[in-house]
């Protein structure tokens, strides 16, 4: 949350002084991928190596599930189960860690909650049931709740012509973990085989790997990260340069705000997708083409590394398309790249008879549900302001809701082969994005119609603010960041250009 007081300085001498180039609010006008420059690209670069760490701790499992099925007698409820779990423990901690965000800002509250799942890593070494099992990937996916901070930081640091691009790469950077595993766990499982060790103590001693990596980000995110442009959260409400939240304000403004529903829900439908196709493609391939583990991991892995490049696409697109048609572009983008994601969906649950049909589809088909997520981010920073932590925790929660729901639906148990279950998911993609067109702007439009006569983002904004916290200048930055958001309008309204404060250290 972004709230200054009437205490900060307004001389130009007195701002913070920043290698990037920045807007009135101090965040970056550009994005320089292969920098450090403090603080903006260093949050970059923590944000997205520590969900990262965590996406490959949630997902270290299912690339050895034939062995850990075969070793502890899992049944394919008992992995179903697990699955759900999985995902399950992120959809309350998302909403949590949005919340936390709007209070003690993104640094602390991402380094709290890597820390608190970073033992459940460590025990799945020693599970040996069903229920032990169900439990370490219950506790250790509640780390995926690291998203939120990840994508509230960005939208802290980066302005709105480069929030899109920015979230992408940190989210899509993040989610390459899911990819990542399915390689380096089989890897490491052959590794510590060749050492010595046997089949019963090595995929064990696997665990370990995501374990020391997860705990080295926490400390990195803590000794390295920053959470706003001017400072932590800590020094910025001592000096009085940022009010402490109000906790009903911050609940009234998201919980209200019906675009932030919409938004969990088509994102259940697209990073709830990916969540449900890291558990079961592995599997799925190993026992419907007779593949070894390694082949399978390969394959499944292929699904999660398209991240490298998919999810930051999306946002830049989601940028691209506001810089011609404003917030209305931004909105059709993500309403056609989700629906053809949900009709090569389809198509792959249709051609699971062939392998090299299997294997291309599914390319396909995650290059659009991994885009869908960028785009969706590329909307979310501009719902609210005041809430921004927590309308990053309903739309992270409704993702991991959407893979609770989806594999409790078509994945849970057999009642359906997965080839069919694949199928049907792709139907409720496309159902679950129509509400895309309900969301509506007054300052900028919607799908399908266009800005309110007279509305302005200022006015939208300022409503999340009482008269008397206006007058106080407690609605300074969501001032400065309407002002700044300019281009949302399309071109016809974006007739001044974006200010930038460039300076050199």
């Amino acid at each position: 949350m972004e709230v200054e007081g009437t205490g900060v300085a307004s001389s130009n001498n007195s701002k913070p002084r920043f290698r990037m180039p920045v807007d009135s609010d101090n965040k970056a006008t550009e994005f320089w991928l292969f920098s450090f420059a403090r603080p903006h690209m260093s949050a970059f670069h923590m944000a997205w190596f520590s969900f990262f760490c965590c996406f490959v701790s949630t997902f270290a499992a299912p690339p050895l599930l034939p062995l850990i099925r075969d070793t502890i007698g899992l049944t394919a409820t008992d992995i179903g189960n697990a699955g759900i779990a999985s995902v399950s423990g992120a959809v309350f901690a998302r909403l949590a860690m949005g919340t936390a965000c709007d209070f003690v800002g993104p640094r602390v509250a991402s380094a709290s909650i890597i820390l608190l799942t970073t033992p459940a890593v460590y025990l799945s070494a020693i599970m040996n049931s069903a229920s032990a099992f169900l439990l370490a990937r219950f506790f250790t996916g509640i780390s995926l709740a690291s998203f939120v901070s990840t994508q509230f930081w960005m939208s802290s640091m980066f302005s709105s012509n480069k929030v899109g691009l920015a979230n992408g790469y940190a989210g899509g950077w993040g989610n390459l973990g899911g990819g990542v595993v399915q390689l380096l766990m089989p890897l490491g499982y052959e590794a510590i085989l060749k050492i010595g060790s046997t089949p019963f103590t090595a995929w064990r001693l696997a665990f370990f790997i995501p374990g020391l990596m997860q705990s080295f980000s926490a400390i990195a995110v803590l000794a390295l990260g920053q959470d706003m442009p001017g400072g932590n959260y800590r020094k910025l409400h001592r000096s009085g340069e940022m009010q402490k939240a109000s906790f009903g304000s911050v609940l009234r403004h998201a919980v209200g705000n019906y675009r932030a529903w919409i938004l969990a829900l088509t994102y259940g439908y697209s990073f709830g997708v990916e969540l449900t196709v890291n558990n079961i493609v592995a599997q799925y391939f190993f026992d419907r083409f007779g593949l070894n583990l390694r082949t399978a991991g390969v394959i499944a892995a292929t699904f999660g590394l398209v991240n490298l490049f998919s999810r930051p696409f999306g946002g830049s697109m989601s940028d691209g398309l506001s810089s011609r048609y404003g917030m209305r572009g931004r909105l059709w983008g993500l309403w056609v790249i989700q629906t053809f994601e949900g009709v090569l969906c389809i198509v792959l649950g249709l051609v699971s008879g062939s392998f090299a049909a299997s294997v291309a589809v599914m390319i396909l088909f995650s290059l659009f549900v991994q885009a869908a997520e960028g785009l969706t981010f590329g909307v979310v920073p501009f719902v609210s302001r005041r809430s921004l932590g927590l309308v990053n925790g309903m739309t992270g929660g409704g993702g991991s809701v959407g893979a609770v729901l989806t594999q409790l639906i078509f994945f849970h148990g057999t009642k359906y082969k997965t080839e069919t279950g694949i199928m049907y998911m792709g139907f409720m993609i496309i159902a679950c994005t129509l509400p895309v067109a309900l969301i509506y702007f007054p300052q900028w439009g919607g799908m399908l119609a266009g800005p309110r006569p007279g509305a302005t983002a200022e006015d939208y904004y300022s409503q999340e603010w009482t008269a008397e916290e206006r007058e106080k200048g407690f609605s300074t930055a969501s001032v400065r960041f309407a002002e700044n958001s300019v281009r949302e309008g399309g071109r016809r309204m974006a007739s001044g250009v974006q200010p930038t404060n460039t300076v050199d250290v």
